[in-house]
């Protein structure tokens, strides 16, 4: 089967749909065991107020969101955070990278993080942050993507009772 075409649309309009499409992306890759900010198993319930929340952010002017789209549905998104402090407003950070688990390994994954890197630099910043929560196997892809580990907290991030897992900062710089 032939992969379907991605297309890319930065600040998307924050419709109905598009909340409950994000909803529902979360939900899967967050029940696919991606490191989105939830443990398997979660609800739409549990995501719900993590996602208003982001999404306020975006309505807020705080963050920009990027949406990876395949046949007129949400399929990948990332958002990028914008610093408040003046004297780090020159970057920004990449919060919930995702692509629906059943397109993974496709190459989708680097694309969104193409565009979001082409969003960044249009948007006038120089560098890229991103939190990457350890034992996962993704600061690896990243490192394929240009990022280099620049700080790690040991054992940062509680996922469960008796697993805990290192909170790894990785920078990408744009210039």
């Amino acid at each position: 089967m032939a992969a379907m075409t991605l297309t890319f649309v930065r600040d998307p309009e924050l419709t109905p749909v598009l909340r409950a499409e994000l909803l529902d992306l979360w939900v899967d890759v967050s029940q696919a065991g991606g490191a989105v900010g939830f443990v398997p198993p979660v609800t739409a319930d549990e995501v719900r107020p993590m996602a208003d929340a982001q999404l306020a952010r975006v309505a807020g002017g705080r963050m920009r969101m990027l949406g990876a789209y395949e046949e007129g549905r949400l399929v990948g998104t990332t958002f990028l955070g914008l610093n408040e402090h003046h004297l780090m407003a020159h970057w920004c950070t990449l919060f919930t990278v995702m692509i629906h688990p059943s397109l993974q390994g496709g190459g989708r994954g680097r694309r969104l993080l193409g565009e979001a890197v082409g969003m960044a630099r249009d948007l006038g910043f120089d560098a890229l942050r991103l939190g990457v929560r350890g034992g996962m196997g993704t600061e690896d892809f990243y490192a394929s993507c240009g990022f280099k580990e620049v700080g790690r907290v040991p054992r940062g991030i509680r996922v469960g009772p008796g697993d805990e897992r290192d909170d790894i900062t990785m920078w990408l710089p744009l210039n």
